[in-house]
């Protein structure tokens, strides 16, 4: 029989205090005159009950098609020390004034009223999350917050082997690292900066500190980087590597059109030709990749079809901008401003209908590649992927 749902705020106070009594004992000590066997069974029963009551899953967070959003990005910085062609316009990008953009505080206040509802996983993103100087202290004061489960971080890599060990101490769970070439010339052509073996460092440091997997998400360009796919699954070999190929998607400025897309179906043919070997791995819920791996190597591949295959009917993702703004979509141009609403003095009650209504318009899918290449929305570095 399925368990009864309680209350979250009931399930709050429980969690906050297993045990409590009259006079106010701690919570895992015995109250005045009562054994300390009494207090160990009393406090195996109350987390019993924790298990067998699950909190229900936020109606603020809930979208009008059942998908419930438990993982948020916030993108940290619009900045970023690289200019990748599918990323970022080769002329920049207007950045936003200082002022408008999130401040620490405003950002873990939004990070600590997601995970009350039910938010388990938070990636920061960027622009490049690791130039933002307080970077390390944000990372810190969100993994004290009770039923946040991961912490990950997207990035270029290139100060990585710098921050991590800090990083991993303050409680840095997953790492996600953007690699899209393994020759250090194209490299530099690519991302239109030097850095290639300050990315490799990088990603071998977060092997070293066992990290694994360590995802390495590759964007595959045709003319400029599919002639490499074997290369980086060679990578998986001795690795513990996710290798993650991912379609080319259309933003502003990126110059995107049909014919330099690679599709999955085409990728895939590509390594089965090589290791037909190659076997597919069961999909975790919600996951926006396809996952293989051959036979006797230590890490695996994956795809992310956004193009041609898309998940759009388990999406749990919702996104917030540097400045402030909600996402309920990566390729829709629809946001609300949750910083304006903040600055205005907006109670959490007002915060969280402001949010549910936005999760509420929420569509089933998004409208296509070809459509979306149509669309004005903003350009991936100052949305955070």
């Amino acid at each position: 029989m399925a368990a009864r749902p309680v209350s979250r705020m009931l399930l709050r106070v429980l969690r906050s205090s297993v045990r409590s009594c009259s006079s106010g004992a701690p919570v895992m000590q015995p109250c005045p005159g009562e054994s300390s066997q009494s207090a160990t069974k009393e406090l195996s029963r109350r987390r019993q009950f924790l298990r067998e009551h699950p909190a229900p899953f936020s109606a603020f967070l809930t979208d009008s098609f059942g998908r419930q959003h438990s993982y948020l990005r916030i993108s940290l910085t619009e900045k970023c020390n690289l200019r990748c062609q599918y990323c970022m316009p080769e002329e920049g990008v207007p950045l936003t004034p200082k002022a408008d953009l999130l401040t620490t505080k405003e950002i873990l206040t939004l990070a600590r009223l997601f995970v009350k509802e039910g938010v388990d996983k938070i990636r920061l993103t960027g622009g490049e999350p690791l130039i933002r100087p307080d970077v390390v202290d944000i990372v810190a004061q969100l993994h004290q917050l009770q039923g946040l489960r991961t912490i990950g971080v997207t990035t270029n890599g290139i100060n990585l082997a710098r921050l991590l060990p800090q990083l991993q101490k303050a409680g840095l769970g997953a790492i996600n690292i953007s690699l899209d070439t393994l020759i250090p010339a194209k490299f530099e052509f690519i991302v239109r900066r030097k850095g290639f073996h300050k990315v490799m460092e990088g990603i071998h440091k977060a092997i070293d500190l066992g990290y694994s997997p360590v995802k390495i998400n590759c964007v595959v360009m045709r003319g400029l980087n599919e002639d490499e796919l074997l290369d980086f699954v060679a990578l998986t070999e001795g690795l513990p590597l996710d290798v993650r190929f991912i379609e080319y998607m259309p933003f502003d400025g990126n110059k995107w059109n049909f014919k330099k897309m690679v599709s999955y179906k085409e990728m895939l043919d590509t390594l089965q030709q090589q290791w037909p070997e190659l076997e597919k791995l069961p999909e975790e819920e919600s996951s926006t990749a396809k996952t293989f791996k051959i036979p006797g190597f230590r890490g695996h591949i994956s795809f992310i079809t956004s193009m041609s295959e898309h998940f759009c009917g388990t999406c749990n993702r919702l996104r917030i901008t540097a400045d402030g703004n909600l996402k309920v979509c990566l390729f829709g141009s629809s946001e609300v401003s949750l910083r304006d609403h903040l600055r205005a003095g907006a109670s959490e009650e007002e915060l969280l209908r402001i949010i549910g209504a936005a999760v509420g318009r929420k569509k089933r899918q998004h409208a296509g590649m070809f459509n979306i290449s149509q669309m004005k929305n903003r350009p991936m570095i100052l949305i955070g992927g």
